[in-house]
């Protein structure tokens, strides 16, 4: 019997962590073939070159697919997304998968899910069902609607689908694959490499032995205008706050260019001695790096599930994961600065006490979504259970 060639699309850095463990379940099983197409932002040097780190975990790629346009902005978001349809269609057609995955809730995936359905090509839509802010909330649930199999990653978000009319024999909660590198990773927590040695970046060589803050702040596409005002306001703080710091860059959203200027005039007009900048990592030495620290500041939701299952303190910075169900180390603050150091100090002083939590896995993720794509029945049409 022919394997199932199943074509996952991956189109940004934090993508890739959301799905790796799933790529490899899928590469080895047996009855299953690995289509793999690197796209967006995922290919840029500006934004990590997270296709380097995907190629030397031994992934074969089979398209790249250049999307991008310059501007971060709202209109720029829109035409690389039109371009993604465009350029992934011929992908799609040329490839011939049996089904196509789209990840969560990036902008541009809507791309990815068009050009399949469209093409009545299976859809796989991994991460829907959750809430949050930002366009994203607006572009997982367009995603959910437009697939036919629905891999979710908590009993909240299969809920949630099922009261927007998804069928309930094609939704799986499977959990995140990215609590997968976590699970391994807090086997074997020692921090096994210099972050700055390995991985450069810039900014000053902070002593970061003793103790350190890690932060990944995003712009929120709704809130573009403010995205720089923002972002100066965090680094206000954490400059102040004197605690040695790894920053990590925002990623490609409207907004991200005010972010980004904000980041590089403040650096040069301060060089703050606490501070290191870099653009990304492999998903195991970031999660290292997070399970080490003092406590993760920002928007990013890898505070919302990693931090979560590893125990990581987070002060959840402003309106970018509004909704989402989250543990008990996350604190939300405004994006004011005495809230955001308010935060910060109450974290670390309630750093032992945070507990655990598996709302989004237990760590076997991969497995189960390799599974399910090999025994579930493909379908390219449904209609509405109500």
């Amino acid at each position: 019997m022919a394997k199932r060639k199943i074509c996952v699309v991956v189109t940004a850095r934090p993508s890739y962590s959301r799905i790796k463990t799933a790529l490899s379940a899928i590469n080895n099983h047996a009855d299953l073939e690995l289509q793999l197409v690197i796209a967006g932002s995922a290919l840029l040097d500006r934004y990590g070159n997270a296709v380097d780190y995907i190629e030397k975990d031994g992934f074969k790629i089979d398209a790249k697919v250049f999307m991008v346009l310059e501007g971060e902005n709202k209109t720029s978001m829109a035409k690389t997304t039109g371009l993604g349809v465009m350029e992934l269609a011929t992908v799609f057609y040329n490839l011939k998968p049996d089904a196509v995955v789209t990840i969560a809730d990036r902008f541009e995936t809507i791309a990815t899910s068009i050009a399949a359905a469209y093409q009545n090509i299976p859809l796989v839509h991994i991460q829907g069902g959750e809430v949050t802010g930002n366009i994203d909330e607006k572009v997982r649930h367009a995603n959910t609607k437009l697939a036919d199999i629905h891999l979710v990653a908590s009993a909240d978000a299969k809920t949630r689908l099922l009261k927007m009319g998804e069928d309930d024999d094609y939704i799986f909660n499977t959990g995140c694959p990215s609590i997968d590198i976590a699970n391994s990773v807090q086997k074997s927590p020692k921090l096994n490499f210099n972050p700055i040695e390995k991985y450069g970046g810039v900014g000053k060589n902070i002593d970061w032995k003793k103790g350190y803050l890690v932060v990944m702040q995003h712009p929120v596409t709704t809130e573009y205008d403010e995205a720089r005002l923002h972002v100066t306001t965090t680094l206000n703080v954490i400059h102040e706050l004197g605690i040695p710091t790894f920053w990590f860059w925002p990623n490609v959203d409207a907004g991200a260019d005010g972010t980004s200027n904000g980041i590089r005039s403040y650096r040069e007009k301060h060089q703050p001695e606490n501070i290191h900048f870099f653009k990304n990592m492999v998903p195991d030495d970031f999660l290292r790096l997070l399970l080490n620290s003092k406590c993760l500041i920002g928007n990013s939701s890898v505070g919302i599930r990693e931090c979560a299952f590893l125990g990581v303190p987070v002060v959840n910075i402003g309106t970018r994961q509004n909704g989402r169900a989250r543990g008990e180390n996350v604190l939300d603050v405004s994006y004011e600065g005495e809230a955001i150091l308010k935060g910060i100090k109450n974290r670390l002083d309630s750093a032992e006490k945070i507990k655990q939590s598996d709302i989004y896995g237990e760590g076997n993720s991969g497995v189960k979504i390799a599974e399910i794509l090999a025994k579930v029945k493909l379908r390219f049409h449904k209609t509405i259970t109500y």
